[in-house]
């Protein structure tokens, strides 16, 4: 397909381009998905799931709580990220992280 670009007009210029990047974000989206769907088939060949052969992890899956509130133990924080609110009101209260380890 060869497109004389000479002839075109700057809108008809901008929306090729717009049409273009649109192509390259959805062919890797596309190439991903035809390449998981290769790897779920090999594994049920041998038996498995893929979840099983990587060991279950999902991306975006949260880690173990770390520390618990000590007046609210629904409320924990992983160590990970921003600390919330009660974390940072109880070091300024003077208490340690040690203090609210689970």
């Amino acid at each position: 397909m060869q497109i004389d670009l000479d002839t075109l007009s700057k809108d008809d210029l901008t929306k090729l381009k717009a049409d273009v990047d649109k192509a390259l974000k959805t062919i890797d989206t596309r190439r991903k998905a035809e390449a998981k769907k290769a790897a779920e088939h090999a594994a049920k060949e041998y038996g498995f799931s893929l979840d099983e052969l990587l060991g279950g992890t999902v991306k975006g899956s949260k880690s173990a709580a770390k520390y618990a509130n000590p007046a609210d133990s629904s409320q924990t924080w992983t160590g990970r990220g921003r600390k919330p609110n009660w974390i940072i009101s109880a070091l300024d209260a003077g208490q340690s992280l040690d203090e609210m380890k689970i």
